[in-house]
């Protein structure tokens, strides 16, 4: 795949170099949403994670562990949306 390009031909892969790295998504409305809402997986609702969203509000979160794991992983800015692009505090 070419580095200018904005996603693979192929299969459709977003290129997460050309696509600049971070998110457009709210790293604070990511934050909050997990830590009040994460049980109910709201927070990858938010940044267009549908499947596994509905797999956290089934399970509640993994009964809480997966949402603790989130909120970790949103507080430290590793946390990526559906685009593969990360939600950091800009």
């Amino acid at each position: 795949m070419a580095k200018v390009a904005q996603a693979c031909p192929k299969c459709g892969a977003p290129n997460v170099v050309a696509g600049g790295g971070n998110s457009e998504k709210s790293f604070v409305a990511a934050l909050l949403l997990c830590f009040f809402l994460g049980a109910f997986g709201i927070h990858r609702f938010y940044v267009g994670k549908i499947g596994t969203g509905i797999l956290m509000l089934l399970t509640l979160g993994g009964l809480g562990i997966w949402a603790l794991i989130d909120f970790i992983i949103i507080a430290i800015g590793s946390f990526k949306d559906a685009e593969g692009r990360r939600i950091r505090n800009n």
